[in-house]
């Protein structure tokens, strides 16, 4: 009994990791298995987090776990037998297939959070925005604060709010979370979304700061939210301290999350001819390290962006085959011209930029992650436009942006460019 019960805290540990993004869940399921391969539940949740980070060099655990499943679980409709055929669906190249069955088991049954988390995951890979909100809200009837996990929750809910524009009530769902578990990493970087999409980038670096101390312990989203830290750097053009929040706690880590952040980071700033010395080849060293054959467009779109800067033709190239030939997904339909686009601007070619981006401008949100990071397909267009003086369209855009970020310094640098322009 007392093993099991060490067992179960190692399934619960992990299980804590995934939802607030504290600790290396991947790890310590694995070695919570490790000790018990018959654990039903720990294979359960070791699928979820495979899912639930993309982790598609885990295929071979994740194929192992279903088959421990479903040799432990006879009857196809008991709830472990349907987290398997979820994530078989995943496994076998479906995720839409695989965001259904682990939405009905939500449906059915609303507090289970492991199947939660991984709908929620697949509903923003999929670019099922208001999915991401409506998902949470009909689960949380079912939620109570003094349950587990409530504070996990709450942050997904605020997240999903936001990337649906609610801000008001993003902000709120966050802010309580945080008072449930303060320095939770997810309510956290909710909150970040909130105050990055509306330009209120000294709340934005007051809540970074708050949230340092938190961020050197072990969270998966420390990178990420150096990223976020360093766009409010940008938008109050503070470029000198977005570099160092750069150099200090992004360029160091491998992953591809992590290389993807430093990709966008460092374009947001060549958009904004701010030197950045050796850093572009430095990460397209490491972007050609790198098997993309099987990762989402997401990827290789912010590897060639790497290879463009340095101009390394024949690993964009490379990088481009990667790309699925698919255009059922909007994610894939924008990578390409999206790509093509990315070179063009580095190369010097913006009238081509402007039109492969003008050409997709109506799916820019649907780039494979947050409106946050969408955007830089938004600032590209601006950009480009600027630079090939076509006055009206560069108006529209930025006073698009204005109108979303009034106090964003960045932007009245570009509506000051415009006037500039027009006067000439």
């Amino acid at each position: 009994m007392a093993q099991a019960s060490i067992h179960t805290t190692r399934t619960a540990d992990a299980l804590a990791m995934l939802l607030t993004r504290r600790g290396d869940a991947a790890a310590a399921i694995d070695r919570a298995l490790a000790d018990d391969p018959h654990d039903v539940s720990g294979h359960c949740l070791r699928a979820a987090i495979i899912v639930c980070g993309d982790r598609y060099t885990a295929r071979g655990k994740l194929a192992a776990s279903i088959a421990a499943i479903e040799a432990a679980c006879a009857d196809p409709r008991d709830r472990a037998r349907r987290h398997a055929a979820a994530a078989q669906a995943w496994l076998a190249g479906d995720p839409a297939l695989a965001l259904e069955r682990y939405g009905d088991i939500v449906r059915d049954r609303p507090r289970d959070v492991i199947a939660l988390a991984a709908a929620h995951a697949l509903d923003f890979r999929l670019g099922r925005r208001a999915m991401l909100r409506h998902r949470i809200d009909q689960a949380l009837a079912a939620w109570d604060p003094a349950m587990p996990h409530y504070a996990s929750v709450l942050a997904m809910y605020a997240f999903g709010l936001a990337e649906n524009g609610r801000y008001l009530h993003a902000e709120a769902a966050a802010r309580e979370a945080l008072a449930h578990d303060p320095r939770h990493p997810g309510a956290t970087h909710a909150l970040a979304h909130v105050l990055e999409m509306q330009g209120r980038w000294r709340d934005g670096l007051a809540l970074m700061a708050a949230a340092e101390p938190a961020s050197s312990e072990g969270t998966g989203l420390a990178v990420h939210l150096a990223w976020h830290r360093a766009l409010f750097h940008l938008d109050a053009e503070e470029a000198d301290a977005a570099l160092a929040v750069y150099d200090a706690q992004i360029a160091p880590v491998e992953n591809l999350a992590a290389l993807a952040d430093a990709s966008a980071l460092l374009w947001r700033l060549t958009l904004c001819d701010v030197p950045t010395g050796e850093r572009w080849r430095r990460l397209a060293d490491r972007w050609e390290a790198q098997a993309l054959d099987g990762a989402r467009p997401f990827y290789p779109v912010h590897a060639i962006m790497a290879f463009a800067a340095a101009g390394r033709a024949d690993a964009a190239a490379r990088a481009l085959a990667a790309l699925p030939d698919r255009t059922d997904a909007p994610e894939d339909t924008l990578a390409r011209s999206l790509c093509d686009a990315l070179l063009a601007f580095a190369r010097g070619d913006y009238a081509t930029s402007v039109a492969r981006l003008g050409a997709v401008r109506h799916i820019a949100d649907r780039c494979g992650g947050s409106l946050a990071q969408c955007d830089l397909v938004h600032l590209t267009f601006t950009e480009a436009a600027l630079r090939t003086r076509q006055v009206r369209l560069a108006r529209a855009l930025v006073a698009e942006r204005a109108a979303q970020k009034p106090d964003s310094r960045l932007n009245h640098q570009l509506a000051q460019r415009i006037r500039m322009m027009a006067a000439a």
